[in-house]
């Protein structure tokens, strides 16, 4: 199958940092590649792939100093975008998969290919309001949930499978010997519950290692909410981490603390840290339950009072399980071929609306 891939270009493709979008959009390219597919991963000129790469933009657009202006930001990804759509109209692809978002959506009529968007955000309406709008204004569309919890905020969209993220387990490494402190790992946002995080560590008096990234628009967050509590004795600040850092402190942690204040449609880290051997301790919400078996490989919970007593309870954990969880259910080549079997589907559907 010729596939044309469509990254976002905020982060190169694999992120060097952060970036779960563009993880995914890694490993899916990889693994068409070993499958035998020839795939064209339109990215930022920085990244690095097994697949035919197209530079959209010469380097990752967040990186770049310009991208500060969120004007300009803006400006940067729609002419990366227009570079894509260009190249993909004077190609010979069977289809485009959309990581981009609902933009892409706009130029569909213009491109003669079935595109199939993977929706990565939430889609509840008063978080992102625009976003929601434009999918319902597109609900025709070939549209893959990467949880069956994602679906609820829009339902009638047309949703061709629920495909949930994978990785490589062997990129993690497993480790039932873990080290005596939790882990707060991904991003500074109120959504993502590092003062909760926080909370729960003083209250079992847990050592707790804060490694995220913190955009710009919750730098006051930052500042103002969380700096505070940070004693770098017990609340240890770390920052943004790359691959093998972030692999360092997911095995040897006792637990992953993920204390989510909304209804995460999936969440990665929850993989990786499970492929360590490492539970995870969150909230029962939003995809944690398509994601976390409960008192197998984590705890679900429903407040601060049982996130605290779930500290106390880790030990009963069998880290083996949880490695063993990840290596059965979310693998980067079930997800891949999840994928392959959603495009045959809408690519037969196409055919027959052509005869």
């Amino acid at each position: 199958m010729r596939i044309a891939l469509l990254s976002t270009f905020e982060e190169p493709v694999p992120p060097k940092m952060y970036g779960g979008t563009e993880r995914i959009v890694y490993t899916l390219a990889e693994e068409w590649v070993r499958m035998g597919h020839d795939v064209t991963l339109f990215a930022s000129g920085d990244s690095q792939t097994s697949a035919n790469l197209v530079p959209c933009t010469p380097r990752a657009i967040r990186t770049l100093r310009e991208a500060r202006n969120p004007t300009t930001r803006q400006a940067l990804n729609l002419d990366a975008l227009a570079n894509a759509l260009q190249y993909i109209r004077e190609g010979t692809f069977d289809i485009i998969h959309n990581h981009f978002g609902w933009q892409t959506l706009l130029f569909n009529a213009f491109l003669d290919l079935p595109m199939v968007t993977t929706l990565h955000g939430t889609l509840d309406k008063s978080i992102v309001p625009t976003e929601h709008k434009m999918h319902n204004y597109f609900r025709w569309a070939p549209f893959v949930s990467i949880s069956n919890s994602q679906r609820r905020h829009s339902p009638k969209l047309n949703y061709v499978a629920t495909i949930y993220h994978g990785i490589n387990a062997e990129e993690f490494t497993f480790n039932d010997k873990p080290e005596d402190y939790l882990l707060f790992l991904g991003r500074i946002h109120p959504q993502k519950g590092p003062v909760h995080a926080i909370k729960v560590a003083k209250a079992t008096g847990q050592k707790l290692l804060i490694a995220a990234k913190t955009d710009p628009a919750e730098f006051g967050y930052l500042r103002n909410r969380v700096r505070p509590l940070i004693d770098n004795k017990q609340i240890i600040w770390i920052g943004e981490v790359g691959h093998e850092e972030k692999v360092k402190l997911l095995k040897n942690a006792r637990a992953l603390l993920s204390p989510l204040q909304w209804d995460e449609p999936f969440g990665i880290v929850n993989l990786e840290a499970m492929a360590c051997g490492t539970p995870v301790i969150t909230v029962r919400r939003g995809s944690m339950p398509e994601i976390i078996e409960d008192s197998k490989t984590g705890f679900l919970c429903r407040n601060l009072a049982e996130l605290r007593a779930a500290v106390d309870k880790i030990n009963t954990i069998d880290r083996r399980a949880c490695r063993q969880h990840v290596e059965q259910h979310f693998t980067a080549r079930k997800m891949a071929a999840g994928y392959i079997k959603a495009f045959e589907k809408v690519l037969k559907k196409r055919q027959v609306r052509m005869r």
